[in-house]
């Protein structure tokens, strides 16, 4: 594993889905409080270095026409959602300064602005933090990988609802074709230099 060399002028932070609804189902292996403080510190060390911290978040309308209706065998579940399930937890809404991306799939660049907020910034980096570690944090590295971004992932400022084994197969199998993945401390260090 190479060392990991940043220029914090040219990076992002991408926090996927640091939500209500989503953080309040069971994660693994990472807590949600941990995923929340590593990706706060990245965060901060990011706009302290002249970079731009991105959170995003997923939602649909509430008759939820705009969700996704392709027929598959295992649907993300439906229904009504309790009217703050796509609020940012309050340590996430805190983030002073921080662009906010209303997503409506998986991945956060497919049919949102946060590309052209990216390129237009002049930063061709990402360090994605967040939660599902194998749905939007793995579909947002691929989208960003294919849009020519570097994609870093901060492996302990991420989570699997599925379970610790999916957050393990992403990380170990999946990601590390598309981006680098290292510790939050590995980052902070790449980012103060």
């Amino acid at each position: 594993m190479t060392m990991l060399k940043l220029n914090p002028k040219r990076v992002a932070l991408v926090a996927i889905d640091l939500q209500k609804g989503i953080l309040g189902a069971p994660i693994a292996p990472h807590p949600a409080a941990t995923v929340i403080a590593n990706s706060t510190r990245l965060a901060e060390a990011t706009t302290r270095g002249g970079g731009l911290a991105a959170r995003v978040h997923v939602g649909f309308s509430p008759d939820g026409a705009d969700r996704p209706g392709q027929e598959v065998d295992q649907p993300m579940p439906g229904g009504p959602r309790p009217l703050d399930w796509m609020d940012f937890v309050p340590e996430v809404a805190a983030w002073s300064g921080a662009l906010e991306i209303l997503k409506r799939q998986w991945g956060a660049f497919f049919g949102t602005e946060l590309d052209l907020q990216m390129r237009r910034r002049g930063l061709d980096t990402i360090v994605l933090t967040g939660v599902a570690t194998n749905f939007g944090v793995e579909q947002t590295a691929r989208e960003a990988w294919q849009l020519g971004h570097a994609v870093v992932v901060a492996e302990d400022a991420t989570s699997a609802s599925a379970g610790e084994a999916a957050h393990r197969f992403a990380i170990e199998t999946i990601l590390p074709r598309i981006a680098r993945v290292r510790s939050t401390e590995a980052i902070l260090a790449a980012l103060a230099h």
